[in-house]
């Protein structure tokens, strides 16, 4: 199929795609890689009237870190900061994960700020960032907006941006010395959709101990289902029944969908497998640190 008819409109800044966008609300979408949304546009599964081109705006596609932060603008591509050196150093979590979306040349074309818009439950970026507590930037009318990436994700393909704003950035803060990290997930195939996808961060004290356990999973929930658990872990047998009642708990919590690649029970069991495996690699990375 083809997509339906629409107007096309190159924006040069960032106002005057919010002040485009603001004009026709509902009817007007912004498209910058386009990996998710023209497969929508050709199934006519969205049919806007107006479609916003970004790519052109200069400065969003930003790559800078500094002050703790790792900036990533809007229109960077996952294959930029995949291949960012900042990224691995500073943000492991974010590194690891950028190589499981899609494949190469989906990578070369999708924007950071596209996967995250589009809010769908089953990608890694919405993941990371609420694993990550990152900070998504919007531009609108009324100038920007911080929102924290729990609050950003509302439900499937629902964020809390309003019609007439746009996403400009992402601010992931750097992982702390004593913190390890680990990305896992679960694909049929290489590059397809993640059935369960888990980002799990480790804080140790100064002991070496663990402190704080902390998931975001994709795939089993509307949005991405995030858990924490303070502990005390002790000795090896301590450290993985820790792991593993931490996972029942997060498979209670969740609420996967069934559909042809996997049901209900399969999707938790996914969690009772991954969360500890994920948990221990954080766990054995932030000790070798």
């Amino acid at each position: 199929m083809k997509p339906g008819v629409f107007a096309y409109h190159r924006a040069a800044t960032v106002e005057e795609a919010v002040s485009v966008l603001a004009e026709h609300g509902d009817d007007a979408k912004p498209i910058a890689g386009g990996q998710s949304l023209v497969p929508l546009l050709n199934l006519r599964l969205s049919r806007p009237a107006v479609l916003v081109d970004i790519n052109r705006i200069p400065g969003l596609s930003l790559l800078e870190s500094a002050g703790g932060v790792l900036q990533v603008g809007a229109l960077a591509r996952h294959a930029d900061v995949e291949h960012w050196p900042e990224a691995r150093v500073r943000c492991p979590l974010l590194y690891e994960a950028l190589p499981h979306i899609g494949h190469v040349a989906i990578r070369n074309r999708g924007t950071i700020g596209g996967s995250i818009a589009h809010a769908d439950p089953a990608a890694e970026l919405p993941a990371v960032a609420c694993a990550l507590r990152a900070t998504i930037v919007v531009a609108g009318p009324r100038g920007d907006r911080l929102l924290p990436a729990e609050e950003f994700f509302l439900s499937t393909f629902t964020t809390a941006i309003e019609t007439s704003e746009l996403v400009v950035g992402v601010r992931f803060p750097w992982q702390a010395a004593n913190v390890g990290s680990c990305w896992l997930e679960f694909a049929r195939r290489r590059g397809d959709f993640a059935l369960v996808g888990v980002a799990a961060l480790v804080e140790l004290g100064p002991d070496g101990r663990c402190e704080r356990m902390r998931v975001a999973c994709a795939g089993v929930a509307e949005k991405p289902l995030v858990a924490e658990r303070e502990t005390r872990l002790r000795g090896e047998e301590t450290i993985g029944r820790e792991f593993a009642d931490f996972a029942d708990e997060v498979a209670r919590e969740a609420d996967p969908r069934a559909d042809l690649h996997g049901s209900e029970w399969y999707r938790r069991k996914l969690l009772q497998v991954l969360v500890p495996r994920a948990l221990r690699t954080a766990f054995e990375r932030a000790r070798a640190a």
